[in-house]
């Protein structure tokens, strides 16, 4: 019997290994496509949190929303207290200042219709003065669940009141101001604190951070209040 030459061993081991590497590589190949399928979904499962930092120091971490979506209770707490604002006055808190502040957070074309509107809340029809003891106070009663109309544009109904107090009035007359009022997302905060700021600059700053500003506000029995 003719023995094998170590060369001919040699030769027929040779494609024996290009098959196990070629099978090996196929393996690591295959292998990594399936934990990258793994980390795709886990990437899409967890999605990385935010941390929010609360202004009670308790820290929370929160899933990232795209910029056009808000919480309920965000649009609600910002309608109602951007109003609140707006609507109380005295005189260490004049009408005019307040507006000057608190309308950054109206859009643009609403702000002269609006500042109309509530220049005739005032009983001297001055929207620059108020008499000495008088004080008016916006009272808050509901303010509906947030209608989404859009992406990123919701409604809301408010109903409230804004009591007028004097010296020879400590009971106050009532001024109902029950509306809808419509909101949208925006890109940027629109306001902006100055060098020295008021206790209202910071109030209207700390709400502006919600990134919201109203466009509209019409009567609560207005059918037809779309903002269009």
């Amino acid at each position: 019997m003719q023995l094998l030459k170590p060369e001919n061993k040699k030769s027929s081991i040779l494609p024996l290994l290009a098959v196990g590497t070629f099978s090996l590589h196929l393996f690591s190949l295959l292998l990594l496509l399936f934990h990258s399928s793994m980390l795709q979904d886990l990437k899409q499962q967890l999605t990385p949190k935010s941390l929010v930092q609360l202004v009670d120091g308790r820290a929370i971490t929160a899933d990232p929303k795209q910029s056009y979506e808000r919480h309920p209770d965000t649009i609600r707490r910002f309608v109602g207290e951007t109003m609140t604002l707006m609507l109380t006055w005295s005189q260490q808190q004049p009408p005019i200042t307040v507006w000057e502040i608190s309308s950054q957070l109206l859009a643009n074309d609403l702000k002269p219709r609006f500042q109309s509107e509530i220049t005739n809340l005032n009983s001297t029809k001055q929207f620059a003065n108020i008499n000495q003891g008088t004080e008016y106070v916006l009272v808050v009663q509901k303010i509906s669940q947030p209608t989404q109309i859009a992406d990123g544009n919701w409604k809301v109904e408010m109903l409230a009141n804004q009591l007028n107090f004097t010296g020879s009035n400590n009971l106050g007359t009532s001024i109902p101001f029950n509306k809808q009022i419509l909101v949208r997302a925006i890109d940027e905060p629109a306001t902006s604190l100055p060098t020295k700021p008021l206790p209202w600059h910071l109030a209207a700053y700390r709400l502006g951070e919600a990134r919201l500003e109203i466009y509209e506000i019409c009567d609560i029995k207005d059918n037809t209040c779309s903002g269009n």
